[in-house]
């Protein structure tokens, strides 16, 4: 039997990629980081914040997203919101999962190339 972490680590390098993915898709309607970690696990996505911090700054360093401050509230907060660089990355990375999706699929059901 396959141990639980064994199981772990390959969940969790399955999901790496994809919340990259997730965030992108998510930051279409702006949100601030902790509301961003709270909607990804909604959606099934659960994400650490020592993971998602350093990945939307990446992002953004990356010029895929766009940030602005909110200091309208009581608390600064910080929004992010994709770029028109992000949805054309977005849209690549939408269109390698589906193919990788479509692979994975003809594997399981036994389609030959």
């Amino acid at each position: 039997m396959v141990s639980d972490e064994v199981l772990r680590t390959h969940l969790q390098e399955l999901r790496r990629g994809t919340v990259v993915v997730a965030s992108l898709v998510a930051l279409r309607r702006p949100d601030y980081g902790y509301a961003l970690l709270q909607r990804l696990a909604a959606h099934g996505f659960p994400v650490d914040a020592n993971t998602l911090y350093p990945l939307l700054r990446r992002l953004e360093e990356q010029g895929l997203l766009t940030s602005e401050w909110n200091t309208e509230e009581s608390r600064p907060r910080k929004f992010y919101r994709i770029s028109d660089d992000g949805e054309s990355v977005l849209g690549r990375l939408l269109d390698d999962l589906t193919a990788v999706q479509t692979s994975v699929t003809q594997l399981i059901e036994g389609v030959g190339r």
